[in-house]
């Protein structure tokens, strides 16, 4: 063949400087490319030898070889796919754009191929990455079923050249002459860092050789780099692909390590697919505890993305809700809608399908973990039970599913323990219609807070609220089994049957009346912290409580957004007495600066049981000691 000059086609200067300059993130994605255009062509070779034995006489040994030498400061890519003729090679690398795979599947469809192999390809820039590194791309290719090699050399000043080659079997070879400031891309190390990120799961071997090896190389060395060289530097096994009979245990175990770096293991595995409208291949795993970076804002999360067995990103958050952002695992599709760089998704309708569709299969196989193992579900609750929790409040679809996974401590039960609220919806009172909880920053607060105390009397659990996602829940949690969700800290709550309601209603308005002078005089005793102060229905054992407006932020919530310097306006609370208490039967009798340092001390008493901080320590201290002298 003679050699002959081509320009490139197509305003082909402007877009070759866009693909090598603009396009892509980062320089080290040329290797991916080609690698995936390698295996394309392998993957032609062997479906078109289906109906054409021909192509593949010399019975290959399906493979893709990269080679180093660093005198000559050129790196190759080499495979033994379908290869190409002289005008698929002006055709496909002449004009950029012009993918061989897209024609390719374009043909096979046209022709009604129901089974089309899994090609990667389809935007015809890839190869075009090779310049992002070298500033000479060599190609040399023959096609399977020709005796014809064919070389086509470009240093992107504008035109190519092709001509005869001298390669003597089918296939093609990519050869890049590597600018001085990208020679790092001959390394082993290097190479194979690159194609355990990218290509692990390429279906074919993938192989590193040194080409400039010295002639005075050390036996112990030369031993080391053949050994090394022999094997693969790919794994080859997409074990999401393969049905889970047929792994093994131990193997989801070393994926899951490989892929997370956490040598823990996983807590359990969900490997799943889907057809139909979107298909896809997934494998998800739960570890076996949290790490610190599931609660610190702006960390990356979400699941690795491969196309066809080719890393595309990890941590893609757009395919995982932000409550489920402990999963771990990947995702594969042909169907994936990718940008031209193949970098990132495009946001449409099927990654809100396959987001649908991993977040159902957590969700069933959290309700089946429930069902059959509830230690093990414990276990998963005790490690990710707050995140999960989040879900109530951030995804109204899934809420009330994830209602029915939540678990909480009550009153009743034993420190550590936990109910979920079907649970203790079976176990409510007789004449309960509503479900209780109290918000508290600590479980044993929650306990001892004394505006359980009527709520005990007449057999009523109470939820403990002691996560600090639990204060967001108490407003998105409205209701569960058709029953309301009460905060007993706050409004006006009555507890028992209505004929008992209403008995201690009239008790209590009797006690108000008999006790509206020292009510009164109480109130603006500490008009300066409290809205009210008025007969409690909450109590039974303790002499005072504060409580809340229904609609109120809980003291913690205050205390946490003061503290993240956010202005939240100030809001009095009502101190609630016990007009049975003994102590409130004394203090009535006081006057003066007595009531006054008697009604500063219950304040303060109450603010203690509650785990608040008193506003005036010092002067606390001092009634305290003044109180123990008497």
């Amino acid at each position: 063949m003679e050699k002959k000059t081509q320009q490139f086609k197509a305003e082909i200067a402007e877009m070759l400087d866009l693909v090598v300059n603009s396009l892509y993130s980062k320089k080290e994605i040329f290797l991916r490319e080609l690698i995936s255009n390698a295996s394309d062509a392998i993957d032609r070779a062997k479906f078109l030898s289906l109906t054409d034995k021909a192509l593949v006489q010399d019975n290959p040994e399906w493979k893709i070889q990269i080679a180093a030498d660093k005198g000559a400061k050129t790196l190759m890519i080499s495979d033994n796919g379908i290869g190409m003729d002289a005008a698929e090679l002006e055709q496909n690398l002449g004009t950029i754009a012009s993918s061989g795979t897209k024609k390719f599947r374009e043909m096979l469809k046209e022709k009604g191929g129901e089974s089309l192999p899994e090609l990667i390809g389809q935007f015809g820039v890839g190869f075009y990455a090779a310049f992002m590194v070298a500033d000479k791309v060599t190609v040399e290719t023959m096609k399977r079923g020709t005796e014809v090699s064919c070389k086509w050399e470009s240093d992107m000043s504008g035109g190519y050249t092709i001509s005869d080659g001298e390669r003597d079997f089918p296939g093609t070879s990519i050869t890049l002459h590597l600018r001085d400031d990208q020679l790092e891309y001959l390394d082993w190390w290097r190479v194979s860092d690159l194609v355990k990120k990218y290509s692990d799961f390429i279906a074919y071997p993938i192989t590193f050789r040194q080409l400039d090896v010295p002639k005075d190389e050390k036996e112990d060395d030369k031993k080391s780099r053949e050994e090394r060289e022999a094997k693969p530097l790919n794994t080859m096994v997409a074990l999401w692909k393969r049905a889970k009979k047929d792994v093994k245990d131990e193997e989801y175990a070393e994926f899951y390590k490989h892929l997370t770096h956490d040598w823990d293991g996983p807590f359990e595995t969900i490997p799943f697919g889907a057809e139909g409208q979107v298909e896809f291949k997934a494998l998800l795993f739960f570890p076996k505890k949290p790490t610190m970076e599931l609660f610190m804002p702006n960390q990356k999360r979400g699941l690795s993305l491969y196309v066809r067995n080719v890393f595309i990103g990890d941590d893609i958050e757009m395919l995982l809700p932000s409550w489920l952002r402990f999963v771990k695992g990947v995702v594969d599709s042909s169907d994936l809608p990718l940008n031209v760089s193949r970098e990132m998704l495009q946001d449409d309708a099927i990654v809100q399908k396959i987001k649908s569709a991993v977040t159902a299969k957590v969700l069933s196989t959290l309700e089946d973990m429930k069902k059959k193992d509830v230690k093990k579900y414990d276990e998963f609750f005790t490690a990710f039970g707050t995140i999960l929790k989040e879900g109530i409040h951030t995804d109204w679809e899934h809420a009330d599913r994830i209602k029915k996974l939540v678990k909480y401590p009550t009153a009743r039960t034993e420190a550590g323990k936990r109910i979920f609220l079907e649970d203790y919806v079976k176990d409510m009172a007789s004449g309960q219609k509503d479900i209780y909880y109290i918000v508290a920053e600590r479980e044993e607060d929650a306990r001892r807070a004394p505006q359980l105390e009527s709520a005990r009397k007449h057999g009523c659990d109470v939820l403990l609220f002691c996560d600090p996602v639990d204060e967001y829940l108490s407003e998105s949690l409205r209701e569960f089994d058709g029953k309301k969700f009460v905060d007993v800290a706050k409004g006006d709550v009555a507890f028992g049957t209505e004929d008992e309601q209403k008995a201690e209603k009239d008790a209590n308005e009797k006690a108000a009346k008999d006790l509206k002078p020292f009510l009164e005089s109480a109130k603006k005793a500490l008009e300066a912290y409290v809205s009210d102060v008025r007969v409690s229905t909450r109590l039974a054992d303790s002499p005072c409580c504060l409580v809340q407006q229904e609609h109120a932020l809980p003291p913690s919530m205050v205390r946490m957004m003061r503290a993240m310097k956010q202005d939240v306006p100030e809001e009095k609370r009502i101190l609630e007495v016990n007009p049975n208490h003994p102590l409130v039967a004394k203090v009535r009798g006081f006057e003066g600066d007595a009531l006054s340092d008697a009604m500063t001390l219950l304040y303060d008493t109450a603010l203690v049981a509650e785990g608040s901080p008193v506003p005036d320590g010092a002067k606390f201290a001092k009634l305290l000691a003044n109180l123990m002298m008497k």
